[in-house]
């Protein structure tokens, strides 16, 4: 047998910054509907781990600290990646780390750009059709209530962020999804994939910073519960439906997915991909030097 199939260690940087070219590389060369397809996917498993996360931490605010509550929210919320990366979906937010492949002239700008609009589309559609689900199914209403009014609640501080702000909690929190990501092409099992999200991922959401895709989710379940729901829910929870006026579509787009979207791509196209690629990538000998003195240490 031989010896790269006994390999069972982790990949070396360099390593994976080679993986990261093929697998932009490959995404960019997707046909359409597979794309699509996989980005509704990734759309409605990143929804899932908000509806995990808001149910996780629905009325812990008078019980547990601030920091822990964020903590909780956070592990809980890694659901989603895991289930995109695992599950092999398309994330617009992970794809950001295609522009790997493409500094490196092996993705044309017009397949960048295909794949991330194409992959953009499909994760609106996936988190707003889950969030559409999600608030029929009544889940909203359940610990008294308490489930909606955190969904409230959350979307009410999204659409009241100032245009900077949203743009720089997007860039924070796209470079750590995107390192999670990263750290991802290291893996040799799904165990090695799955520990490797969960620490990113769980600081984004503790520190509270801003994911587009997330917020595809967030956002329209909320102006659902806003518009549609029964009396008896606002009666239930003690608030009316005047109280999240600013819950918008207007303002979900303006003020919150625009800016966080631009943010998002600063911080993995900049922060991560290009760092990874002048470091690895820019100069193969020095790589090659540097993974061969790495290996011998």
């Amino acid at each position: 047998m031989p010896n790269s199939l006994l390999n069972v260690e982790a990949l070396l940087p360099a390593e994976m910054a080679r993986k990261a070219e093929k697998i932009g590389e490959k995404k960019a060369n997707l046909d359409w509907i597979a794309l699509l397809s996989l980005s509704i996917f990734a759309g409605a498993f990143i929804a899932l781990g908000a509806i995990f996360a808001t149910t996780v931490v629905a009325g812990v605010g008078d019980i547990l600290p601030y920091g822990i509550a964020r903590l909780l929210a956070g592990m809980v919320f890694s659901l989603g990646l895991i289930l995109v990366v695992v599950g092999g979906a398309e994330l617009f937010t992970g794809n950001i780390l295609i522009v790997i492949a493409w500094i490196s002239r092996r993705v044309s700008t017009g397949s960048l750009l295909r794949n991330w609009s194409i992959v953009y589309i499909g994760n609106f559609i996936g988190a707003v059709i889950t969030a559409a689900i999600s608030f029929l199914s009544g889940q909203y209403a359940f610990g008294n209530g308490v489930v909606g009014l955190g969904a409230l609640t959350t979307a009410s501080s999204k659409v009241h962020l100032g245009f900077i702000q949203a743009v720089a909690l997007g860039i924070l929190c796209n470079a750590l999804v995107c390192l999670a990501v990263w750290l991802t092409y290291s893996a040799r099992t799904t165990t090695d994939r799955i520990l490797a999200i969960l620490f990113p991922v769980s600081a984004f959401v503790a520190a509270g910073y801003e994911h587009s895709i997330a917020n595809m989710y967030y956002l329209p379940v909320a102006i659902f519960i806003k518009t549609y729901a029964p009396a008896s829910f606002w009666d239930t929870i003690g608030r009316n439906s005047a109280d999240f006026s600013q819950i918008t579509w207007n303002n979900f787009l303006v003020n919150n997915l625009i800016p966080v979207t631009i943010g998002n791509i600063i911080g993995g196209a900049i922060l991560v991909g290009a760092i990874i690629w002048l470091v690895y990538l820019r100069q193969p000998s020095s790589v090659s030097k540097q993974e061969t003195i790495s290996k011998s240490n």
